[in-house]
């Protein structure tokens, strides 16, 4: 008898454990902070894990999958594994036939060059020559795929407890796997000269005639099919066939033609070609058109270019707006990991901001990149060291919808969970997983300090009906994603026609922000918007050239028109900017292809009361104004601030522009951190030479607070802050003030809250969270080394248990004052404090 009830509690006990591990976490109240849930996580990985072609080894790999990435599958309502089968030509090569030998991408480096995979000399580079992963690496057939994917699904409902997708992929490049389809049978379709000659497939090119089988065309493909009709049906019978549920399209494909580069099909890098700008256009929607008759269902996932919205349209006629409205059942591109690798972050975030400020619906992605599976490099571990940045700077990115809402991701997915050698490491998910809960739980609940109102609409009009703008498009971008990679904290974007209809319907969620955008077209109604604002109390910012502008708007921001010049200038010096201990260059070199024609702009009242001219460039006896402020005492405290910009770089081959020489010519990007700090927000660098790149730093609001984080490529280079309402004091950390700023030396990745602001010339600060041990209260923060200070404090939203006090005790002992700014955010404000504070809520 005792035996028989040993036996019934183990097997009970064993039957817990296994409902512990399959079921999903039980919906119970444990206390988390609330965070706002993801609708989808994507898991993308390759086949290298499965080493053995075995049933129960595929399940075991499958369920570590799940496993490993638990604790944050269940902040999702669904979860997808993206499959990096092969580079897509094994949808290409697809006959119909599940017993089809599966060409699939176990190898490390190109397989595509003329050197053969494991062959020698042994110097050859990755990009010369591939290896594969794994000695006798196992062979699958597409009968095998359709199994991991199936097993894929079950095992991974198992332990989640939620909905699993799976998800298929095509990449118009060489790298993952040999493909005899692209580079052998029909190289025709390859017109991209992305890694080299004719190696990148373009979405709008032609087949030539085969006699070979395939899914989609039993008896071969006629000479001249769309590639795009050939796509679609190789992809609706490969999808149907091998249970997938959606399609990635990597690499720009479906986006042009060179998505990896500065020029495309209409600039060459030398010359726009406005001609080609309708063909190429009419070419990318036909190619989602023609792909979607033959692929209507499975919803399509892409990754899109390494550029941005207006680059992509006016070097590669890529009509973002067309796509996005074209109902092609699309999510839009995430944040490009590419240019993260190189800390090219402006351009990165630039890219990002510009193709969510509209979307085809609410949802868009983020994707980190924590292992690369083909080319022998982990960035969590080796490119990032283990620094945060291209979590915490892209996560601080927030969108304003139609209806005035800020929304963060929907969507986020992680390349890859394996490593190049089919490893799935626990390091990765263990580090990476607590920033991004934390990135997400700090996420934007407001517009941020400085807004993008991006001309989303506006360039699209200008490339199809004013072709000869195509320049200052192209310019656009660039020169912001200059400013980004200066400093300029700017992470909160709208598009010009959410903006102007918010506006216009009384939306007052922009009072406590710097709005930036392009000077706006005459009689338009984000012309109309802008003035109101500024009137209205608001601050704005405008970039770029004004010869478009409208006599109404010229008279607004006080700017003339001049002859306009190009070439080099010498600028006025800064004195309330940079320091630059080895000398700073203030000569400026303004290319008039890469800046959207010379500089015109001069004040047309220089003896105006409210206008003032901060900054000039002189070129001989001509002097022209790139920086010009303007108030008006009927303005309630609005300022506009115009900076004509300089984009000081230039196209001399390879996939970027190259910026100008930093100790020889002065960064035009830098003048928008500097017209920032001409309307409060200062944020200023001191270094030893020019040559030092500046941090990058982004500013999103949360909870009433402010979240700073920041990427540091030099930790030599201090910086120092002052806003509006005194220097930031990042909670956690010491400042010494200088001259009222808040001076830091931080780490390369950083995310700090920031609660309190204070006015104090001099002295050392250090503000810390504290436990604390009363009833009701969440917070308690602490403030030491005041001098006679005026300290201003942003507490959570709910302040019903709100308290100041002198010393860490329970009754506050001083007067408190609440200070509504207009908008959605309160502070408290304290005057002549000298020691320290405590605050709690």
């Amino acid at each position: 008898m005792r035996i028989f009830a040993i036996l019934f509690f183990i097997l009970f006990f064993a039957s817990c454990l296994s409902k512990q591990q399959t079921c999903h976490d039980p919906d119970i109240d444990v206390g988390n902070p609330p965070m706002v849930a993801f609708n989808n996580i994507t898991l993308e990985m390759s086949l290298k894990p499965f080493k053995k072609n075995e049933p129960e080894y595929i399940k075991d790999v499958c369920r570590m999958v799940f496993l490993q990435w638990k604790q944050l599958l269940k902040h999702s309502d669904t979860v997808s594994v993206m499959l990096w089968t092969a580079d897509g030509s094994e949808i290409l090569s697809y006959t119909g036939d599940l017993n089809q030998r599966l060409e699939w991408a176990m190898y490390i480096g190109n397989p595509n060059t003329g050197h053969e995979v494991d062959s020698k000399p042994e110097t050859l580079s990755l990009h010369e020559r591939a290896y594969t992963y794994m000695d006798n690496p196992p062979e699958f057939s597409y009968a095998d795929l359709k199994f991991i994917v199936n097993t894929l699904k079950k095992e991974g409902e198992k332990i989640t407890g939620k909905p699993i997708r799976v998800g298929a992929t095509f990449d118009p490049g060489p790298e993952f796997a040999k493909s005899p389809f692209k580079y052998r049978t029909h190289p025709e379709i390859c017109m991209g000269n992305t890694m080299g000659t004719k190696t990148f497939v373009c979405c709008y090119a032609t087949l030539n005639e085969d006699k070979e089988k395939y899914a989609g065309y039993p008896d071969g493909i006629p000479q001249g099919t769309p590639f795009g009709t050939f796509f679609g049906k190789q992809s609706r019978a490969f999808l149907s066939d091998l249970n997938f549920d959606y399609l990635w399209l990597s690499n720009g494909f479906g986006f042009g033609m060179e998505t990896w580069s500065a020029t495309g099909a209409v600039f060459d890098g030398k010359t726009f070609h406005k001609e080609k700008l309708a063909d190429t256009q009419r070419k990318i929607m036909d190619f989602w058109n023609v792909f979607r008759a033959e692929c209507p269902d499975f919803r399509i996932e892409t990754r899109g270019t390494n550029m941005s919205t207006g680059i992509d349209l006016a070097s590669d006629g890529v009509d973002m707006k067309g796509i996005y409205r074209g109902g092609f059942n699309l999510l839009p591109p995430p944040n490009s990991p590419w240019a993260a690798l190189d800390g090219d972050f402006g351009l990165e975030l630039t890219g990002y901001m510009s193709r969510m400020a509209e979307l085809p619906d609410e949802r868009y992605i983020f994707r980190f990149y924590t292992h690369d599976p083909w080319w022998a490099n982990s960035p969590w571990l080796d490119r990032y060291g283990r620094e945060t940045h291209d979590i915490y700077l892209p996560m601080a990115v927030s969108r304003i919808n139609k209806k005035g809402e800020i929304t963060l991701p929907s969507h986020l997915n992680f390349l890859s969970v394996d490593d190049s050698y089919g490893n799935m490491p626990d390091q990765a998910p263990d580090e990476v997983i607590p920033h991004i809960l934390q990135g997400r739980r700090m996420g934007a609940d407001q517009a941020g300090p400085v807004v993008w109102v991006y001309p989303f609409e506006e360039y699209h009009h200008w490339a199809y009906h004013q072709p000869e703008r195509l320049e200052e498009i192209y310019y656009g971008d660039w020169f912001i994603r200059q400013a980004l990679n200066d400093g300029f904290p700017m992470n909160t974007v709208v598009s010009t026609t959410n903006f102007a209809a918010l506006m216009k319907d009384g939306y007052n969620g922009f009072n406590e922000s710097v709005l930036v955008t392009v000077v706006p077209d005459p009689g338009s109604e984000i012309e109309k918007q802008l003035m109101n604002f500024v009137k209205n109390g608001g601050r704005l910012i405008l970039y770029g050239p004004a010869i478009h502008a409208g006599r109404e708007f010229l008279d607004f921001m006080n700017t003339g028109l001049a002859e306009p010049l190009s070439g080099e200038f010498t600028i006025t010096s800064l004195p309330d900017f940079d320091v630059i201990r080895n000398g700073a260059s203030f000569r400026l070199r303004h290319d008039l292809q890469m800046s959207a024609g010379g500089i015109a702009s001069v004040a047309d009242r220089p003896d105006d009361a409210g206008t003032r001219i901060p900054v000039q460039a002189r070129q001989g006896i001509n002097t022209r104004d790139i920086v010009i402020l303007r108030s008006h005492d009927s303005w309630r405290g609005g300022t506009i601030c115009y900076v004509r910009g300089t984009n000081s770089a230039s196209y001399t081959g390879g996939k970027l522009l190259r910026p100008d020489n930093p100790e020889q010519w002065f960064t035009g990007g830098a003048l928008m951190r500097y017209g920032l700090g001409k309307l409060g927000y200062s944020i200023k660098y001191n270094k030893h030479a020019a040559s030092q790149r500046n941090p990058v730093n982004v500013i999103s609001r949360h909870d009433n607070g402010y979240i700073f984080s920041g990427y540091v490529p030099d930790q030599t280079v201090e910086q120092l802050f002052r806003f509006p309402l005194g220097a930031p004091v990042l909670t956690g950390m010491e400042t010494e003030l200088k001259e009222g700023y808040a001076s830091y030396r931080l780490p390369r990745g950083w995310s700090r809250e920031c609660r309190i602001f204070v006015e104090q010339k001099d002295g050392l600060l250090a503000c810390k969270e504290i436990a604390p041990v009363e009833i009701h209260i969440k917070r308690k923060i602490n403030i030491t080394g005041l001098k006679d200070a005026t300290v201003r404090v942003f507490p959570g939203k709910d302040v019903t248990y709100y308290k100041a006090m002198t010393h860490n005790n329970h009754y506050p002992a001083r007067p408190d004052t609440l200070i509504s700014i207009k908008g959605s955010s309160a502070f408290y404000e304290y005057r002549h404090v000298t020691g320290q504070m405590v605050f709690t809520w």
